[in-house]
């Protein structure tokens, strides 16, 4: 959609910056200064107890003398709220009193559409919550007790139960009214290849609501109760409303939470992020069934500098955080990297919660390893460097991987932490050997 002239200007100076940023942050009292518009406050870009965060309100900018956020109070929307512009100008505008311009038709049908959409999945949340205190649910609900999930656990995670029926949820729509087309593009039916009626896409399992940043449900998970089920879990189709690789699970409350000081935690699936934070560590997020795509790893970073990626003690958690690692490198910036708590065998940080508690989860979080060293860990575990070639192919793959990152001063610092890793690597071999003089075997006396 196009703006009119002049728009976006009047806008500007409409919205008060410092009134945009201030439900975000705590002003210093001692360095501010309301009267000239001179408002400064810990940065709620990246974790600091300093306020480097400066909001100039007569211009209309800010600027983070630490990590170098800038922009406008469009901008200050879009990242802190993780919208798109023109959502973030409908935001400021209505808090303003400015009326919208009028979209061209067919983006007014577009948006209006993801507006039925949304509200379909409220419906379907709501059904499905319902659905978890019938009688046909019971194993669901121990199941869920059995996780540890209270009552309590379970109003605030919305959780529900789809019923082992073909039309359960599509008869409940249908009831309300709610058109086909709405049904079925918000991802909940799938048509009949037989001709018959459409059939729910959830069936037999328990429903975890995916919110987005702007707290819409755009999705569902669901946990088959089924142990013969192909499918373990079951993500909603991607829809108008949900990109299952531009979505993360409780993005919403976890930013709230990192901007308290939280450390961001990213953990592998629902219920890890629920134990997470009912063991206080309230800024949990999971990717949803895939591996962490380049769009996520943008929002993880507009929520915190270092997210803390959680690893399952296993090969296949290896794996992915091997691959998350090429991902990350080219994106690197001054100050902006990822961590990796890696568990113990076997465990997740449901289950660790479990058996040990929270300190032990904080302990691995405390320890958690910066991404060089899981970069060399990859390069050198389990391999022997006993000749001059296998320690040139080494060098060779760690220059390929520092090549690929674009900042040169990070890329500098890659090479300095790896050259000397490299030195304690090859170091004590070199020390072990014995150069005797006059061919004196070790021990000091001639050999037999």
């Amino acid at each position: 959609m196009s703006l009119p002239p002049g728009f976006l200007d009047e806008l500007r100076s409409r919205a008060s910056l410092s009134q945009v940023v201030g439900r975000k942050v705590m002003w210093d009292p001692r360095k501010s200064n309301q009267g000239k518009g001179d408002m400064w406050a810990p940065c709620p870009f990246h974790q600091e107890k300093s306020a480097s965060f400066h909001v100039d309100d007569r211009k209309g900018f800010y600027y983070c003398f630490g990590c170098h956020a800038k922009g406008d109070a469009i901008s200050f929307v879009r990242e802190t709220e993780n919208v798109s512009f023109m959502e973030a100008v409908e935001i400021l505008a209505r808090e303003a009193g400015m009326p919208m311009p009028k979209q061209d038709p067919r983006a007014q049908e577009k948006a209006d559409k993801r507006t039925q959409l949304a509200e379909v999945m409220e419906l379907a949340v709501q059904y499905f919550r319902l659905q978890l205190r019938t009688a046909a649910a019971g194993a669901a609900r121990d199941y869920l007790a059995g996780r540890g999930l209270t009552p309590q656990a379970l109003e605030q995670w919305e959780i529900g139960f789809a019923p082992d029926q073909w039309q359960g949820l599509w008869d409940h729509l249908k009831a309300k009214n709610v058109e086909d087309a709405l049904i079925l593009g918000a991802g909940l039916a799938k048509p009949s290849s037989k001709g018959g009626r459409p059939y729910d896409t959830f069936r037999g399992r328990i429903m975890y609501p995916i919110r987005d940043a702007r707290g819409r449900a755009i999705a569902f998970g669901g946990r088959a109760m089924d142990p013969n089920d192909n499918a373990k879990y079951l993500n909603s189709p991607e829809t108008e409303l949900f990109d299952k690789g531009r979505s993360l699970y409780n993005v919403r409350d976890a930013r709230t939470a990192a901007g308290q000081g939280k450390p961001l935690i990213v953990a592998e699936g629902y219920m890890d992020v629920i134990a997470l934070v009912q063991a206080g560590f309230g800024a949990a997020v999971a990717p949803l069934g895939t591996a962490i795509t380049e769009s996520q790893l943008q929002m993880l970073w507009r929520i915190s500098p270092e997210p803390i990626i959680t690893l399952d003690g296993d090969a296949a958690g290896q794996r992915a955080a091997m691959r998350l690692i090429d991902l990350a490198l080219p994106l690197l910036e001054a100050g902006q990297s990822l961590r990796f708590a890696v568990m113990p065998d076997g465990q997740d940080p449901d289950d660790l919660l479990r058996a040990h508690g929270a300190p032990a989860l904080q302990k691995l979080l405390d320890n958690a390893m910066p991404m060089v060293r899981l970069l060399w860990q990859r390069e050198t575990d389990g391999r022997v460097f006993d000749s001059p070639e296998r320690k040139a192919g080494l060098d060779k793959a760690l220059r390929e991987k520092i090549m690929m990152i674009k900042d040169p001063s990070i890329r500098s610092h890659y090479g300095q932490e790896i050259k000397d890793l490299r030195w304690q690597l090859f170091r004590p071999q070199k020390a072990k050997r014995d150069f005797s003089p006059a061919g004196r075997a070790p021990g000091g006396g001639k050999g037999a």
